[in-house]
């Protein structure tokens, strides 16, 4: 058995699918952690799954801290904001590290920074998987300071890896305590601790994020990895009908994370938007959405890969936390 450690939003778990479709080709057993609300998308493609108590969705995060988690202008405000969110995590510690026992691999995303130390105390081997590059070189910025002349390069990735540290080492630190009466012996970030018996694996193309020249060389990056989807899915009525009633609609996606606050404001200019082009539109990751034009259509999660053949343009949130 092979256990992925992922937690989040519906974004963080799509290339930890396609990571475990292709260990099953491989003849492995898989199964993911994840948050209930997840339990079903993830089985739908034929994953074991491992519940965890909550997630981003049913953990109640404060809309504001989600909002502050956001933002990429302040990297000092981002870092008090992922101290403030490690109260969220403390409770899920527990749970991955006994999700981690008996398994022949431990496969972490850098959120879920216990299987590392999970992996060290079982004597089970470690593989951090990160859904971006993370890991410190002088030749590029990292995503949170990319395009931007704050701080030296090397530094941005110190800072990026700090703030994923910050939000796990104060679980790990009360469940070793709790459960071993002491701590790990070395309890530190794991961000860089990378050799040949603890590789790291990124989902993400060397055409857009060329791999840099001082990187370890267990530290692998490959393309990013996409799910297979399923031949079978059926559209709902509302959805089938909308597509069929005019030209391609434009699509307006916001992830399964977003800021109720600025839903109303958001809409307002889609609207807007749609009515001096004459187009049409579907908004996705919003919830259901009161008195809408007969132009535009709210729906729930779609597989990408079945949507995006049947519209005409694009405009995704390209996911915000960085």
């Amino acid at each position: 058995m092979i256990t992925i450690l992922c937690s989040g939003s519906r974004g963080d778990f799509q290339p930890y699918i396609a990571l475990a479709q292709e260990l099953q080709k491989l003849g492995k057993t898989v199964r993911i952690t994840g948050g209930k609300s997840f339990e079903d998308f993830i089985k739908s493609y034929g994953i074991d799954f491992y519940p965890l108590s909550a997630d981003y969705q049913s953990a109640e995060i404060e809309p504001k801290l989600l909002q502050d988690a956001q933002s990429s202008d302040n990297p000092l405000k981002m870092i008090l904001t992922f101290n403030k969110m490690k109260k969220y995590v403390i409770g899920l510690t527990a749970e991955m590290f006994a999700a981690c026992q008996g398994s022949e691999l431990i496969v972490y995303h850098p959120g879920c920074s216990i299987g590392y130390f999970a992996g060290a105390k079982l004597g089970i081997p470690t593989i951090l998987a990160a859904p971006f590059p993370m890991h410190k070189t002088t030749e590029v910025a990292s995503l949170i300071a990319y395009g931007k002349t704050i701080m030296p390069k090397a530094v941005s990735y110190k800072l990026l890896q700090g703030m994923l540290w910050m939000a796990g080492k104060t679980g790990i630190k009360a469940f070793f305590k709790k459960e071993y009466g002491k701590l790990p012996d070395d309890l530190a970030s794991p961000f860089e601790k990378i050799d040949h018996t603890h590789p790291a694996i990124i989902s993400c193309s060397n055409f857009v994020f060329p791999r840099p020249q001082d990187w370890n060389a267990d530290i692998h990056q490959n393309g990013y990895w996409f799910v297979t989807e399923k031949d079978d899915y059926t559209p709902a009525k509302e959805l089938a009908d909308f597509l069929a009633a005019g030209e391609k609609p434009l699509y307006f996606g916001f992830g399964s994370v977003f800021d109720s606050n600025h839903q109303v404001e958001t809409v307002a200019i889609i609207i807007e938007a749609l009515r001096r082009t004459g187009k049409r539109g579907i908004i996705s990751g919003m919830g259901a959405i009161d008195n809408l034009p007969k132009n535009l259509l709210a729906i729930d999660s779609v597989p990408h890969s079945w949507l995006f053949e049947r519209i005409s343009l694009v405009c995704h949130h390209g996911r915000r936390w960085f």
